[in-house]
């Protein structure tokens, strides 16, 4: 009787059909670990090749909530000070917020001066994160479509200014999957200090019409920073695999007559991750092994930095051990509880440039001291800027201004030191070598291996993407 046919078979005849024998077993292994085996198509998750070389690995992204005032950050305007109280003629009062609060151009309550070897004007309230522009490009000419929070947060997150699509971090996800079995693909922080979420909440980090493995973990800012994360005391570890064991075999039954159905599979696949986070999750949060030195370095020892220092190492935490893409959320709701200073914009400045300057001066140092800023993409950009004139109050702020904005990037082959785009005289749009926000998304995946038109969705009849029917990648920065 054939082994085929016998209800017994040979010890012998198993390893020979098992994958061509024990010793391809042991090189499967191997394979997978170093992301080089193609992964079974039932997960999600499982590490894809990028369309084309990458220079990065992973994103980091603080996203400066709130909407900076790029005059008073990174884009030096010295004819402010020459207009300063005069009126801008033409101006439509309709670009920002609030029409009739408008005043005329005002000067930057901030003093500039250049730094590093490139020489780039940086705004005083900066000190550290200005030892390091020899390693950022900046963008001046950015520009989006909304004026107001929630639209333009999501334009800036997903491509357009509307929920229910799928954000940059989701993207990332799908198109790459994940460097980790243990942790998610993608971590989102936000506000440690009660100040809320940004406008629109967790639809910011959503994965739209995508799988839902792929939408962003967000990390709770106080407590157990993720949902379930411990088991049960009075449940043994036995007991707990078995469940899922049994789950999984009844899942993957129903799988099998349904092959497309990608919500089944991503459910399936987010059981186990949890179920690997478990173990891998509260190492990788736990700062307190780092040492006294890295702790200083971020400024944990600082009141008035700690909790965004506390963030930004976590972030390094995670980068090292795989996870591709993470945002970090400075600043909460809205008004003075963000970057958003419709009043006393130099308070509000001073105060959230004094929390985020030290630890993101501090990651980005640690990233390259640790070799990983090389493949590690970072992006300082909120969803729009603010007009040069002064909102009038008490204590003059400016409105917002989505004809006008600043990013930087630095790390995964960016080029260092450089400045793209320009803005006008004033500040008041962008002028030279315009960027939309389609063109920065695209830049990013390009980065990452992805080539932008090519990384698509079909849903709903049609195929979708990041940056919809446009984007064009900022070539001059990248090195």
């Amino acid at each position: 009787m054939s082994p085929e046919n016998s209800p017994l078979i040979s010890r012998r005849w198993l390893l020979g059909r098992a994958g061509a024998g024990a010793g391809m077993l042991g090189l499967a292994t191997l394979l997978q670990d170093e992301n080089l085996l193609a992964a079974p198509t039932t997960d999600p998750l499982a590490f894809k090749a990028p369309h084309f070389p990458a220079r990065a690995k992973r994103v980091i992204w603080i996203f400066v909530n709130g909407g900076p005032s790029h005059v008073d950050t990174w884009d030096y305007k010295p004819a402010l000070e020459k207009h300063d109280g005069q009126e801008l003629e033409g101006f439509d009062k309709n670009t920002g917020f609030f029409a009739n609060a408008v005043g005329g151009i005002m000067k930057s309550p901030f003093e500039f001066r250049p730094r590093g070897q490139c020489g780039k004007m940086v705004s005083d309230i900066f000190p550290h994160l200005g030892e390091h522009v020899d390693k950022m490009a900046f963008i001046h000419s950015g520009h989006t479509e909304s004026n107001n929070h929630s639209p333009a947060l999501f334009a800036m997150n997903c491509g357009l200014p509307r929920m229910g699509l799928p954000c940059a971090g989701s993207w990332v996800a799908y198109g790459l999957g994940s460097d980790s079995r243990d942790l998610p693909a993608f971590v989102v922080m936000s506000d440690p200090l009660g100040r809320g979420l940004p406008k629109g909440h967790a639809a910011n980090w959503s994965s739209g019409f995508l799988p839902g493995v792929y939408q962003g973990t967000w990390l709770k800012p106080k407590g157990v920073p993720i949902e379930n994360l411990h088991r049960a005391k009075q449940q043994p570890e036995s007991a707990q695999r078995g469940q899922l064991d049994l789950l999984a075999n009844l899942n993957k039954q129903h799988l099998a007559s349904r092959p497309h159905e990608t919500d089944l599979a991503a459910r399936i696949e987010s059981y186990e991750l949890a179920w690997r986070m478990q173990s891998a999750a509260p190492e990788a949060l736990d700062i307190e092994r780092e040492s006294a030195a890295t702790k200083a370095l971020y400024g944990l020892d600082q009141d008035r930095c700690k909790h965004f220092a506390a963030q930004c190492l976590t972030a390094r935490r995670l980068a090292e051990r795989g996870v591709r893409f993470i945002q970090i959320y400075s600043g909460g709701m809205e008004n003075q509880r963000s970057w958003d200073g419709h009043k006393d914009i130099q308070g509000n400045h001073s105060r959230f440039a004094g929390e985020t300057d030290q630890p993101v001066a501090a990651l980005l140092e640690d990233l390259e001291l640790r070799g990983l800023l090389e493949d590690t993409l970072v992006v300082w950009c909120g969803e729009f800027g603010r007009l040069p004139l002064a909102q009038k109050s008490a204590k003059p702020g400016r409105d917002h201004n989505p004809h006008c904005f600043t990013a930087w990037m630095a790390g995964g082959g960016i080029k260092g030191g450089v400045s793209y785009g320009e803005s006008d005289e004033i500040g008041h749009k962008a002028a030279v070598d315009k960027v939309h926000i389609n063109d920065l998304h695209a830049t990013i995946l390009h980065q990452l291996g992805l080539d932008h038109e090519k990384l698509t969705y079909k849903y709903a009849g049609r195929r979708f993407r990041l940056t919809d029917v446009a984007g064009e990648v900022i070539h001059p920065i990248i090195a």
